[in-house]
């Protein structure tokens, strides 16, 4: 049987990665994405669907595959109305799940952070926080999350921030050993990889991966 895979932020960092493990492995007979633009990427396994993200429910009958993979996520420094933010990072992986359990998807991998904390007073981990526990409320039947620490890897977009906490990350790593792995600097395509293979084990339950795991994952034999 032909298996379908769905990405939301193809064009990211962990997303672009997924995008070309998707197309270049065989675990996947067809890849669609959703995008606001088509990508100029062409290849027979791929399916690109534009979408208006304020309106998914639209887009339901489309959405139907065995995983979605949701890799949304965004920068205050890009999206400095806190409106606008919670919609990218809350909002919309919060519909995709929804559309996801309404379709009977069998696998959701949700793209967090290592803060994620619904209680926390940082805006950015507050909201991450808050969208895994709603999407856990959902009970879809298996649920992935993947809390990766600094990320790293080259970014269309230009985040000067993420560059020098990278850099600095980079060299502190090697340090950083037992419990303190978890804070090491973690790759883009690490993500990308871990989330690949986990979905290729179609698990039933709720997964949450810390950065450090996230790392071993992506080492392992399987997948």
């Amino acid at each position: 049987m032909a298996t379908k895979a769905i990405i939301a932020g193809a064009s990211g960092l962990i997303g672009s990665n997924l995008l070309q493990l998707l197309l270049n492995e065989t675990g996947y007979d067809e890849v669609l994405i959703l995008v606001r633009k088509e990508l100029a990427i062409e290849n027979k396994k791929l399916r690109q669907l534009v979408v208006d993200y304020n309106r998914l429910n639209d887009y339901s009958e489309s959405l139907k595959g065995d995983s979605i993979f949701c890799c949304l996520g965004s920068t205050r420094a890009k999206t400095p109305d806190l409106n606008e933010y919670r919609k990218i990072d809350h909002d919309y992986p919060l519909q995709l799940a929804q559309i996801a359990k309404m379709n009977n998807i069998g696998q959701y991998h949700l793209v967090s952070a290592s803060s994620a904390n619904p209680a926390s007073p940082v805006f950015y981990s507050k909201i991450k926080g808050e969208t895994e526990a709603d999407i856990i409320k959902i009970g879809l039947p298996s649920l992935h999350i993947y809390r990766p620490w600094v990320l790293t890897g080259n970014r269309k977009e230009s985040r000067p921030g993420e560059r020098i906490a990278g850099a600095i990350f980079n060299i502190l790593s090697p340090l950083l050993v037992g419990s303190f792995k978890k804070y090491r600097a973690i790759p883009g395509a690490t993500v990308a990889k871990a989330m690949y293979k986990q979905s290729l084990k179609k698990l039933d339950g709720l997964f949450i991966y810390p950065s450090d795991q996230i790392q071993d994952l992506s080492e392992s034999g399987n997948g």
